[in-house]
């Protein structure tokens, strides 16, 4: 399913407009939405029977480059992590 598709699917299910469904599922996940405003401050987004959205902390390390076989220093970085909740889980299966 794509972003049109869902707009599609999301504005049919509740009654609303396709536009309106376009701004609300931006105004929720786009660059500047609800969940990665929370995200970049460091907050946790948890969506009942549905999953939770964290910032995790990966540790600076060493690799190799498999071309050359030399080492490489990565830095330590923040990442985005969506886990699944036991409602979504149980749903799917």
């Amino acid at each position: 399913m794509n972003k049109s598709e869902f707009v599609a699917a999301l504005a049919q299910r509740v009654d609303i407009s396709k536009t309106l469904a376009t701004s609300i599922l931006e105004g929720i996940f786009a660059e500047d939405g609800v969940i990665l405003t929370a995200m970049k401050a460091g907050d946790k987004v948890s969506l009942p029977g549905f999953g939770q959205f964290e910032v995790r902390n990966r540790a600076a390390r060493t690799a190799r480059n498999p071309a050359t076989g030399a080492t490489i220093a990565v830095p330590a970085k923040r990442h985005g992590v969506f886990k699944p909740l036991k409602g979504m889980k149980d749903a799917i299966v």
